[in-house]
């Protein structure tokens, strides 16, 4: 069953999300060390206004427990997702001031998405995938984004497949990252 996260989640999700964005964790949280980072997280993604609430994720619940996730927004409310974060790194002295801005204002952002391991090669990624240009669409949104680890060539060759073309590189948290975006009119 696919529905709206709930502050519950927050264990779940951000154990999943960690498998899916790695050291960007850190550099969210502040610290290098992982525990501490989870925890921190753990706190945003109960909280509203940010980047990594429960209110920008859908779980997909199986056998009683969250197995997948996806977190999404649109790029126009990027800095305004982001100043918790920015507002926690200067208050704990962090030497991180930036968020690299991933998203840009017309573009509807697929932050992250990651299917448990137990339950992968059973197409739930696609299928989250198609529930995000779908939520896009019902929000209006004509223009998708989403970032690919330039190392992670079989996730780069779904999107293609799926109609996503290439629009530049960024780097967050010292990665570089393939833009592939999607026009869905």
């Amino acid at each position: 069953m696919i529905r709206q996260a709930k502050k519950e989640d927050a264990t779940a999700v951000i154990n999943l999300m960690y498998t899916a964005i790695g050291d960007i964790v850190h550099t969210l949280a502040g610290t290098n060390d992982v525990g501490t980072a989870l925890h921190v997280l753990e706190g945003f993604f109960r909280e509203k206004g940010n980047r990594i609430s429960f209110e920008n994720v859908l779980v997909l619940e199986e056998d009683e427990r969250v197995i997948a996730f996806m977190l999404a927004y649109h790029g126009s409310r990027a800095a305004e997702l982001d100043r918790p974060f920015l507002e926690r790194l200067s208050a704990i002295g962090s030497a991180v001031q930036t968020i690299e801005r991933e998203a840009r204002e017309d573009e509807y952002y697929l932050d992250s998405i990651a299917v448990h391991a137990d339950y992968q090669g059973r197409g739930i990624g696609t299928k989250l995938l198609r529930l995000f240009e779908q939520q896009a669409a019902e929000l209006g949104h004509d223009k998708i984004m989403l970032l690919v680890d330039q190392e992670n060539t079989a996730a780069k060759l779904l999107y293609v497949k799926m109609g996503y073309k290439e629009d530049g590189v960024v780097t967050v948290s010292g990665h570089l990252f393939d833009r592939m975006i999607k026009w869905l009119n």
